[in-house]
């Protein structure tokens, strides 16, 4: 059954005060020009408080997301030829909706991915101008989530997490850390013609699935290596990997394939940056498995390793000269999604991120969900509320998820 999702307003919300003349044009940088042209979502789920009604929840996030946009102000203005923001105060989307057919738990007992698509304000593969957007959903139950999207062309995950955490800090009238707009500066946009920031987008035939390994389960998996300790995810990778490589390759077909991790840079930095550094701040390593032990699993995941270990400062100021990078995203490009030579699996990790900090004055999120990205081959990795266990969102093409979900060696690790 389909979420209804009844909308009852739409307004623009706009910065409590004036971004100053000096900060009126925002430069995007190299890493945001080629980073994908979409929206990354996130939807934060609230239990019930006896204490508030709609009209309040309302009227205080509207008031106190008016007073962080004046200190994330990019977020505020209109994006101008894919180059640069101007920072002109115009707001951002707000949506109100009313869910008809579902309570809370019932969402976070059985979470769908592609229904979530519902409950954030735009398509996540119809990027426009505007960079950011909310809407509040107010269920039956009492229960509210608050969904949220974010171009990617101006942030990334952590930035992501740090405004929403800013923005439950000022309404709670609490401190938080003020955002660093520096990426620019470190990463001088270039001239990016005959690279498609829009490659590999795509959300025809892809569905998404959340797959929960508990702790002792990760744990299980990262002691069947031998004189290696793998971290978490790590160890998870190389299996998913593994069980989609034997279920849907099986065939005796020689192929090669590509394991791409997206790696944080600001600890990769001379000297590292602050968290607090808003803008896309990461790059990929491509792992190509060695497919001849037997065991491909417990081999891939020492080589991930390996492969991100290469992101080091000296990397880091290859990529800020940007040409020799560009170079190589092209050839990517081309060896992927032209010729079809790799067969690519993507994973992201958001483990340790803080996505339970969000305290808007009603608690922390219940639960903290994503809905069905734009990508296929792909698996995000998210840490389950309760520690140590992980919840992994994987996208894959529908033909290929039927295999997927009912491999036995896969179903014997996950939580029913």
């Amino acid at each position: 059954m389909k979420l209804e999702v009844e909308i009852i307003s739409k307004e623009i919300i706009k910065p409590s005060s004036p971004t100053p003349s000096h900060l009126r044009h925002y430069q995007l940088s190299f890493l945001d020009q080629i980073a994908p042209m979409v929206y990354n979502p996130i939807v934060l789920f609230y239990s019930h408080n006896d204490t508030l009604n709609t009209t309040t929840i309302s009227n205080t996030l509207k008031k106190s997301l008016s007073n962080i946009l004046t200190h994330f102000y990019p977020l505020a203005g209109r994006m101008n030829n894919k180059n640069f923001i101007h920072c002109n105060d115009e707001g951002i989307p707000y949506i109100e909706t009313r869910i008809t057919n579902y309570n809370l738990k019932d969402i976070i007992q059985n979470p769908i991915p592609n229904e979530f698509n519902r409950l954030i304000p735009f398509q996540l593969d119809d990027i426009t101008n505007i960079a950011f957007g909310i809407q509040l959903n107010f269920f039956s139950c009492g229960g509210i989530a608050i969904g949220a999207c974010l171009s990617h062309q101006i942030a990334d995950g952590l930035s992501f997490f740090n405004f929403l955490n800013s923005w439950a800090n000022i309404t709670r009238k609490s401190i938080f850390p003020k955002p660093i707009f520096d990426s620019s500066k470190l990463f001088p946009p270039k001239n990016i013609s005959g690279f498609d920031p829009r490659s590999g987008i795509t959300k025809e035939n892809i569905v998404c699935k959340i797959f929960v390994f508990n702790a002792d389960v990760v744990e299980n998996l990262r002691a069947k290596y031998i004189n290696f300790n793998p971290t978490r995810v790590e160890a998870l990778s190389a299996f998913i990997w593994s069980r989609y490589v034997d279920v849907i390759y099986n065939d005796g077909v020689q192929r090669n394939y590509g394991v791409v991790h997206a790696v944080n840079l600001r600890q990769k930095m001379e000297p590292p940056l602050p968290l607090e550094s808003f803008g896309n701040y990461l790059r990929f390593t491509i792992t190509i498995p060695k497919m001849n032990s037997g065991e491909e699993c417990y081999g891939l995941a020492k080589q991930v390793r390996d492969e991100i270990k290469k992101i080091d400062k000296e990397y880091v100021k290859k990529v800020q000269e940007g040409k020799e990078h560009l170079e190589f995203l092209k050839e990517s490009f081309d060896r992927v999604v032209v010729k079809e030579e790799l067969v690519v699996f993507n994973f992201t990790s958001l483990c340790r991120f803080p996505l339970y900090d969000a305290d808007f004055g009603w608690g922390k999120p219940i639960w903290v969900g994503s809905t069905t990205l734009t990508f296929k081959n792909l698996v995000v990795f998210v840490d389950c509320k309760d520690g140590g266990g992980i919840e992994a969102y994987v996208s894959l093409k529908v033909e290929d998820m039927i295999k997927f979900e009912a491999d036995l060696e896969l179903l014997a690790c996950v939580n029913k």
